[in-house]
């Protein structure tokens, strides 16, 4: 049975499962908001839209040597160039390797925590990011991922964070080393509630991938990394469509939870 043990007041990292072993770990990034200085819980909306994914994890990866935790914020937004989120996630990171050791990890991270996931890809012990409907603004950063591996997956009537700006950063992450692909979830929503089930699989199976490729394959990813253009998933379905753009996204929203 999993528990979920507080860090210390000045802590970061809330662990889920600490195997006796730790040869891999999963961090998991909840969003939050362009601008927030109050204080981030468990039960706000964005960091319970993540329970699932957490038991998915749970579940997919299946064995007792990979460590499941989450990232605490301290405040619920982003906050310009304080970038709250991100300095948290780094915390996090340090008090992981503080925890298991120098393992292999997976970032698991939606809107605000999908852009601090990608943005503390450079850490040493990061081998790559899954991204769910991440807040990729213009001119995000992308050297960080240099070698890494990124997989994003984004639903098409998105209006909180946009589609079209997350393939551009897929395109620039491309140039500057990464291995980066891109899913588009046709019908998909910024809160990952319709078609749920297939956020849940196709996150967890890239995660699972990412701890290791050859236990579990992953033709998704493989299809995302090899395609110009992101690959549509079609509700109902197990793979993925014709290569080729999603609807065009609306309007768009300052991230929020």
């Amino acid at each position: 049975m999993s528990v979920e043990r507080e860090p210390s007041t000045e802590g970061a990292l809330r662990v889920r499962r600490r195997p006796a072993r730790t040869r891999a770990a999963v961090l998991v990034l909840h969003g939050g908001r362009a601008e927030s200085r109050s204080a981030a819980r468990p039960w706000q909306l964005a960091a319970l839209r993540m329970r699932p994914f957490l038991r998915a994890l749970e579940a997919a990866t299946g064995r007792d040597d990979v460590l499941l935790a989450r990232v605490r914020y301290r405040s619920r937004g982003w906050n310009g160039a304080a970038a709250e989120p991100l300095r948290d996630t780094r915390r996090a990171l340090a008090e992981l390797h503080g925890l298991a050791g120098d393992v292999p990890v997976v970032l698991l991270g939606h809107s605000m925590g999908g852009r601090a996931a990608l943005r503390a890809a450079g850490a040493d012990r990061v081998r790559g990011v899954v991204a769910l409907a991440p807040w990729c603004p213009p001119g995000e950063p992308v050297a960080q991922l240099r070698d890494r591996d990124v997989l994003v997956l984004h639903g098409s009537r998105d209006r909180v964070t946009d589609p079209a700006e997350s393939a551009a950063y897929v395109a620039r992450a491309r140039g500057a080393g990464a291995r980066a692909g891109m899913l588009l979830l046709e019908d998909g929503d910024h809160a990952m509630l319709r078609h749920h089930a297939r956020w849940h699989r196709t996150a967890t199976a890239a995660v699972a991938h990412l701890l290791d490729a050859e236990a579990a394959p992953c033709e998704l990813y493989g299809r995302a990394l090899a395609a110009a253009e992101p690959p549509v998933l079609r509700p109902g379905r197990h793979t993925t469509s014709d290569l080729g753009p999603g609807p065009e996204p609306g309007p768009v929203r300052e991230p929020g939870c």
